[in-house]
């Protein structure tokens, strides 16, 4: 975990360095320089940015091997990958049929007038001839149509199982362990081991009560009490202010309930049912869900709108609870609140054209980063390799803080580019500003981008570990003293 890390991207992530910045360990135990580091290039990744190519049917029909290089930088399973070529042979069917029906209809449009001009020569036998001509090319356009409802249904269910075509600069790799560093932050100097685990450090202070928790709603839930309960909510707080006020975010207050089709314009529908809670009746008509995160409701706010380039970007942060089921993570992270059933997250969401985006991927993840410094929380930054990074994201950087009770960096925030993969499944456009002409542009597909910023339940736990004294309290972080009352310290009650 502790490996040397390797600076994979552009040299403007060295630039943006902190240097000398001085971080005093809580309650004494250690005393060392918070700085940032960054180390040597790593030539096997691919700097250039994506062709921004777009997903879509006529992309798979017409350049599987595209899509296929792409899936298999994922690790995607044979099934997927199957998916490809069958996606393929219906859009050709469809092709077909759209032939077929328009010849029928055509047929169809040349021989109705010739009937009335038969009925007033009183030429009936022929009449009837092409009256039976008209009614089998109105039976071949609908069988035709009939068809392609039914390949388009199939063509639909197949395309939404495939994730995000990669950025080019996403390196490649089989699973996490292949990410790559590419900046590290408060790390200079051994990084502190002595500490006990958070869950012991809040439940000796009074804060933590996993059995109420347990008695109310079985595992992976928590009852936080007193200035831990708190703590947790000037965090959140801390992390509002600094957003809206110094990084020009706009607060917004969602629903925590959403409809399938928000999940599936962001991704997490239907490939990540087994992970969602699911109300057993319809809400307002609809299946409805628990959100797994703000990113589904914020970035769902525009969803079928055509905007005007001149509002982009758009930048929201919201603060919700989640709810994850957490289903394919039986018997990992049981112990303590890193992997829970409910837990709350401020999510940062970006709305852009595909010229903002790389530089807005880019200040949103500085924006995060911001956070773990304000606290004085080590941390490093990964590039996420094809094996590692989620569906919906085209290229991902994890920030990854240091927990000493584990001993070993943990993620606290995800930040993804996802192009327009989200966009098009929303069908979320804008218009092109058409300067020295009043022709209406033709509408393009935004651009999303979200992370966390920060996951608030993550970044008590790091400080609950990082800030621990010798006699078991807890040194309030100085940015959230203000938060917090004014308090310093946390003891036991």
């Amino acid at each position: 975990e502790m490996q040397v890390c390797r600076v994979v991207g552009m040299l403007l992530l060295c630039s943006r360095a902190l240097g000398g910045a001085v971080g005093i360990r809580a309650g004494g135990l250690r005393v060392r320089p918070l700085v940032a580091r960054a180390r040597a290039p790593r030539a096997s990744v691919a700097l250039e940015s994506s062709a921004g190519l777009t997903l879509d049917e006529r992309l798979v029909a017409e350049e599987p091997e595209t899509v296929r290089t792409s899936l298999r930088r994922r690790q995607a399973s044979e099934e997927v990958l199957g998916a490809v070529d069958r996606i393929g042979e219906l859009t050709r069917e469809r092709a077909a049929l759209v032939e077929v029906g328009n010849a029928a209809r055509a047929q169809r449009k040349a021989l109705s007038p010739k009937i009335g001009a038969l009925l007033k020569a009183g030429d009936d036998g022929a009449v009837e001839s092409l009256k039976a001509e008209v009614a089998a090319a109105s039976e071949e356009a609908a069988a035709a149509d009939a068809k392609m409802e039914v390949i388009e249904a199939e063509r639909g269910a197949l395309f939404a199982t495939l994730p995000n075509l990669l950025d080019a600069r996403t390196p490649n790799g089989a699973d996490e362990q292949d990410n790559q560093c590419v900046f590290e932050w408060g790390t200079e100097g051994p990084l502190p081991m002595d500490r006990v685990w958070h869950d012991e450090a809040a439940t000796k202070l009074g804060g933590l009560d996993v059995e109420a928790a347990a008695k109310l709603a079985g595992s992976r839930f928590a009852v936080l009490r007193g200035p831990i309960a708190r703590m947790e909510r000037a965090i959140a707080n801390f992390f509002l202010d600094m957003h809206t006020e110094e990084h020009g975010y706009r607060e917004v207050n969602v629903p925590f309930l959403v409809g399938a089709d928000a999940l599936k314009g962001t991704g997490q529908l239907p490939k990540f049912h087994e992970d969602l809670f699911r109300l057993a009746e319809p809400l307002n008509g609809r299946q409805a869900y628990l959100i797994p995160t703000a990113e589904v409701p914020i970035t769902n706010l525009h969803a079928g709108e055509i905007l005007d380039e001149a509002a982009l970007p758009i930048s929201y942060v919201g603060y919700t609870p989640c709810f994850r089921a957490e289903a394919g993570s039986h018997g990992k992270d049981t112990r303590g609140l890193f992997r829970q059933h409910q837990f709350y997250k401020v999510e940062l969401v970006k709305i852009t054209t595909p010229e903002q985006s790389d530089a807005e991927h880019r200040a949103l993840v500085a924006h995060a980063e911001e956070c773990l410094k304000r606290l004085k929380l080590p941390y490093r930054k990964m590039l996420l390799c094809g094996g590692d990074i989620g569906f919906s994201a085209q290229l991902c950087y994890d920030l990854e803080v240091w927990l000493p009770g584990q001993g070993k960096f943990r993620e606290i925030s995800s930040c993804s580019n996802c192009g327009s993969f989200q966009a098009r499944r929303m069908n979320l456009r804008y218009r092109p500003s058409a300067a020295g002409t009043d022709k209406k542009q033709k509408p393009v597909h935004c651009h999303t981008i979200n992370g966390s910023g920060l996951a608030v339940g993550r970044t008590l736990v790091a400080i609950l570990e990082n800030y621990q004294n010798e006699d078991g309290s807890i040194t309030v972080p100085e940015v959230l003293r203000p938060y917090m009352g004014g308090m310093e310290r946390i003891q036991a009650e």
